[in-house]
C-alpha cells in the first residue's frame, strides 16, 4: 500500500469548496486507513481514502527505537507511543497537535505542507514497576513448600512463552492495581512486557466472596475427557484430538465471556492485552501412574487419564514433596489467545480466562498445604484453568485453589468461585506504588 500522504487527496463535503477559509484541522485514524480533515467552524468532515492523493502534502512519521533514536515510517504507529510536541514541526506555518489518537494541524493552507511529525516510545509498563524492585530466580525449579512470609520489594523470575515472567509470591503489599472500577491482584508480569492480573473485587477486602464475579461449574457434565476443557471437542470420541478440538465453549468461559461484555468490552479493552494467552494444558502425563494401570495416557472418551499439571504437581495420586509448576505451555492447542496473539490457538472471544495451578503453586499455594497467609487465599474456593484428570468411568477433575489456600480438585459440575484473569497491555501508562493506599492505576482507566 502507499503511504498515507503520498496516495490521499482531500474529498470535499457538498458546499464545503466555499468554506475552505479558515483554520482546517487534519485527523488521522489509523483502523480504517484513512485521514480525516475537520473545519474548527464548523466540524464538517472531510473523507480522504487511501485511493486518492493529497495535493502537495508531505506527513514524514518519526518513531523513536528503544536507545532513543528516531527512523522514518510510513504511517502512524498504533499503540506504544506519544507524540513529541516540542520536535514535531510543519512548514506554512502549520502547527501540529496530537488529541485523542488524531492529529490535528492548524492553519493548514490550499498550498503544499511539509510535517516532520516525532512520536516517542512509550516507557513499558514493567519498567515501572521493575524500578525499585529485587529479582529473584529461586522459584525458577522445584518448589517444596508453601510461601508464607512478606516479600514485598521482590518478584521472581521464571521462564515462560514469551520469554521471562516476574512472578509476585508470598505475602507482598506492592501488588494492587485499580482497573476498570475494580480491584485486581498482579500474578505476573509475562515475558512479552504484559501485566497478568486476578480479579480482587469492588474493594480491597482480601477473604470472601468479594473476591469472585459469582459461581458455576466448570463445565455442565462431567462424564468425559472433553470437559476439562476450557472449549472442547465432541464427547464419546475414540480419539484424543477429536475430544480436545476447541469448538465448544465450556460453561465458565460462557461465564467469563459475558463478564467481559458486561464490564470491561466497551470502555476498557483497549487496555487489554490481546498477545497473552491462558493455558490450558490438556497434555498427557508422562509420569508412570500405576494406581489407574495403563490406560492413564489416552485422553478421550471416559478411560482414565491424568493431564500435565497433574504429572508436575502429583505422583501416583499423592501430591510431591517437590512440585515442578511451569508457565510453559507445551501444546499450541492449549494456548488460549484472541485472533490477535502471534502465539496459541487463537480460539478466544475475549482475552479472559483463568489462573492455572501451576501460577497457583508460584504464587505460594502448595498441593495438600493449607496457607492463609499469601495473596492468592481468599477463604473460599475457586477454580483455575488446569485439568487435574478423568477417573475411571469418566468423572472429569479440575484443579481448585481451596478455602484454605492449599489447592485440590473438584468435579467439574459442582460450582466454584470464578475469579477472572486479564493481562494489560505492555505500554499502558501506570502510576501509583502497587499498596492497597496507592495502588497501580492506569492511566485513562481507574
Amino acid at each position: 500500500m502507499k503511504s498515507i500522504y503520498k496516495c490521499c487527496k482531500i474529498v470535499w463535503s457538498k458546499g464545503e469548496i466555499m468554506k475552505r477559509m479558515g483554520i482546517v484541522l487534519v485527523g488521522i485514524v489509523l483502523v480504517i486507513g484513512c485521514i480525516f480533515l475537520f473545519n474548527q467552524k464548523d466540524t464538517k468532515e472531510i473523507l480522504i481514502t487511501e485511493e486518492q492523493e493529497l495535493d502537495n502534502t508531505s506527513l514524514v512519521f518519526m518513531l523513536q527505537d528503544e536507545e532513543g533514536n528516531y527512523h522514518k515510517s510510513d504511517t502512524l504507529p498504533s499503540t506504544g507511543y506519544t507524540f513529541n510536541t516540542s520536535k514535531s514541526i510543519c512548514s506554512n506555518n502549520a502547527t501540529p497537535t496530537w488529541e485523542d489518537n488524531r492529529l490535528y494541524l492548524n492553519n493548514l493552507t490550499k498550498n503544499g505542507t511539509s510535517c516532520y511529525l516525532y512520536f516517542d516510545k512509550k516507557p513499558m509498563a514493567m519498567n515501572t514497576i521493575l524500578a525499585n524492585k529485587t529479582i529473584d530466580d529461586s522459584r525458577n525449579g522445584a518448589i517444596t513448600g508453601t510461601l508464607t512470609t512478606n516479600t514485598t520489594g521482590t518478584v521472581y523470575s521464571v521462564a515462560d512463552d514469551w520469554g521471562t515472567s516476574y512472578v509476585y509470591a508470598g505475602a507482598p503489599t506492592d501488588n494492587w492495581v485499580s482497573f476498570a472500577g475494580f480491584y485486581w491482584r498482579i500474578i505476573r508480569i509475562n515475558g512479552d512486557g504484559s501485566i497478568r492480573m486476578i480479579y480482587a473485587g469492588t474493594s480491597m477486602t482480601t477473604t470472601g466472596t468479594d473476591d469472585q464475579i459469582g459461581t458455576s461449574a466448570y463445565n455442565s457434565l462431567p462424564n468425559d475427557n472433553a470437559y476439562v476443557g476450557y472449549m472442547y471437542g465432541s464427547t464419546g470420541q475414540s480419539s484424543y484430538s477429536a475430544t480436545h478440538a476447541n469448538n465448544n465453549n465450556s460453561t465458565i468461559k460462557g461465564i467469563l465471556d459475558t463478564w467481559y461484555e458486561n464490564n470491561l468490552l466497551d470502555d476498557y479493552a483497549q487496555y487489554i492485552s490481546t498477545e497473552a494467552g491462558f493455558c490450558n494444558d490438556r497434555s498427557l502425563n508422562t509420569t508412570n501412574e500405576t494406581w489407574w494401570g495403563s490406560d492413564t495416557k489416552l485422553g478421550y472418551g471416559t478411560n482414565a487419564t491424568a493431564y500435565g499439571s497433574f504429572g508436575r504437581l502429583l505422583l501416583n495420586g499423592n501430591y510431591r514433596t517437590s512440585q515442578n509448576p511451569s508457565l510453559i505451555c507445551s501444546q499450541t492447542n492449549d494456548l488460549f489467545t484472541v485472533s490477535g496473539s502471534s502465539k496459541g490457538n487463537n480460539a478466544l472471544d475475549y482475552p479472559i480466562g483463568l489462573i492455572t495451578a501451576d501460577e497457583v503453586v508460584l504464587a505460594g499455594g502448595f498441593g495438600g498445604s493449607s496457607n492463609n497467609s499469601y495473596y492468592l487465599h481468599t477463604g473460599e474456593y475457586y477454580w483455575t484453568m488446569s485439568p487435574y484428570s478423568v477417573y475411571m468411568g469418566g468423572f472429569a477433575y479440575v484443579f481448585i485453589v481451596s478455602s484454605d489456600g492449599s489447592f485440590g480438585n473438584y468435579n467439574v459440575d459442582l460450582a466454584n468461585g470464578v475469579r477472572p484473569v486479564i493481562n494489560l497491555k505492555a505500554d499502558v501508562t501506570i502510576t501509583g506504588e502497587g499498596t492497597s493506599d496507592d495502588p497501580y492505576v492506569v492511566e485513562g482507566a481507574m
